[in-house]
C-alpha cells in the first residue's frame, strides 16, 4: 500500500497542470491577442471595454471553477448551461408570487438538487458523467419551457447581481466571480478535498487504497457545480432583467474550452483554476475583439470550436508523449 500511495502521489505531482513554459506560452498568446486587437480597434483598450470583457466572462467563470474541479477528478458536467437557465426560470416564476429572498433561495436549492442528482447517478448508479449530464442537460432545458410556460419572464428590481457596481466600479458579477475563483484556488492548493480530486483523477484505484472516499468527493464536486449553476443563473437573470428558456445555451462549450485550454486533462488528474482563468481570458478577449471588428457572430463559434480542438489535441499529444517516457 505504501508503494501504491507513493506512486499515486508522484503521478499527481507530475500531472497537476500545465508546465511553466506552457503557461507562459498561453500568457504570450493572450498578450498577443490584446496587442493585435488594440491596434485593430481604437475602442479595445478603453476601460469600459475591459470591464465589459470581465462582465461577459463572469457567468462562464463562475461555472468554470467547479467545472475545473470536476474535470481534475475525471468527471464532466455538460448540464451547466441548462441548469443555469432553469435556476433563472425558478427565480422568475417565484419572484412573481413571493419575495425576492425566497425566490433566490429556491433557485439555489434547485441548483444543489441538480448537483445531487448528477452526483448520485454517476457514483451510485454508475452512469458515465458525460451521459448523465447530457441527459440532465436535455431534461432541464425542457423544464425551462414547461415551468416558464415557454415565455421569457421579466424580473424587475433585480439588478444588484448583474448591473450594480459596488466595488472599484466593477459589476457585482465580476466581484462574485473573483471571490469564487480565489476560494477555488485556495481549496485546490491547501485542502485535503482539493488534493483528493487530483488523486482520484490520476488514479482512482490508488485513491481508494489511501483511504479517499471517491464517491463522496465526486458527489460534493457535483453539488458545488450545481450550486455554481444556480449562482450563474441568478447573475445572468440579473444582467438581462429577465429569465429566458434559451438562456446560457452552448455555455458549456465555452466553459470546457477554457478549462482544457488552461491545462486540465480530459483524462483527469491535471488542471489548475489559475490556468482556467487564463483560458477564459483568451476566449473573452477573442470574442470581444471579433465583435469590435464587426466579425459575424457565427465566426465566434468557429473560433471557440477551433480552440477546443487544438487544446484537446495538444492534451492527447502530451498524454501519449508522457506515456512513452515512462
Amino acid at each position: 500500500m505504501a508503494k501504491t500511495s507513493t506512486a499515486g502521489a508522484t503521478e499527481v505531482q507530475q500531472r497537476k497542470g500545465r508546465s511553466v513554459p506552457e503557461l507562459a506560452a498561453l500568457l504570450v498568446f493572450l498578450v498577443g491577442l490584446i496587442i493585435y486587437f488594440s491596434f485593430a480597434s481604437e475602442y479595445f483598450l478603453d476601460v469600459e471595454n475591459g470591464i465589459n470583457i470581465l462582465t461577459t466572462l463572469s457567468v462562464a467563470g463562475i461555472l468554470a471553477v467547479p467545472g475545473t474541479m470536476l474535470l481534475i477528478a475525471g468527471q464532466v458536467d455538460l448540464s451547466i448551461g441548462s441548469a443555469a437557465a432553469f435556476a433563472g426560470t425558478i427565480l422568475g416564476v417565484y419572484a412573481a408570487k413571493t419575495s425576492m429572498g425566497l425566490s433566490i433561495g429556491a433557485a439555489l436549492a434547485v441548483g444543489i438538487l441538480v448537483g445531487l442528482i448528477n452526483g448520485f447517478l454517476v457514483t451510485k448508479v454508475q452512469v458515465n458523467s458525460l451521459i448523465t449530464t447530457l441527459g440532465t442537460l436535455a431534461i432541464l432545458r425542457g423544464l425551462c419551457y414547461i415551468v416558464g410556460g415557454g415565455q421569457t419572464i421579466m424580473v424587475n428590481d433585480f439588478t444588484f447581481l448583474g448591473l450594480d457596481r459596488p466595488f472599484l466600479n466593477l459589476p457585482t458579477a465580476v466581484v462574485v466571480f473573483a471571490i469564487i475563483a480565489i476560494a477555488g484556488i485556495l481549496v485546490m492548493k491547501y485542502t485535503t478535498f482539493g488534493r483528493s480530486l487530483y488523486v482520484i483523477g490520476a488514479n482512482p484505484a490508488a485513491s481508494r487504497l489511501v483511504g479517499i472516499r471517491n464517491s463522496r468527493v465526486i458527489v460534493i464536486s457535483f453539488v458545488l457545480s450545481g450550486l455554481a449553476t444556480a449562482v450563474a443563473g441568478l447573475v445572468l437573470t440579473s444582467q438581462l432583467s429577465a429569465a429566458a428558456p434559451m438562456a446560457a445555451t452552448g455555455l458549456e462549450l465555452s466553459v470546457i474550452t477554457a478549462i482544457v485550454l488552461g491545462g486540465a486533462s480530459l483524462n483527469g488528474g491535471r488542471g489548475t483554476i489559475s490556468g482556467t482563468i487564463i483560458g477564459l481570458m483568451i476566449i473573452g478577449v477573442l470574442n470581444n475583439g471579433l465583435v469590435l471588428l464587426n466579425v459575424n457572430t457565427f465566426w465566434q463559434d468557429v473560433a471557440r470550436g477551433t480552440l477546443l480542438i487544438i487544446a484537446v489535441s495538444f492534451d492527447q499529444f502530451r498524454e501519449r508523449w508522457a506515456a512513452k517516457r515512462k
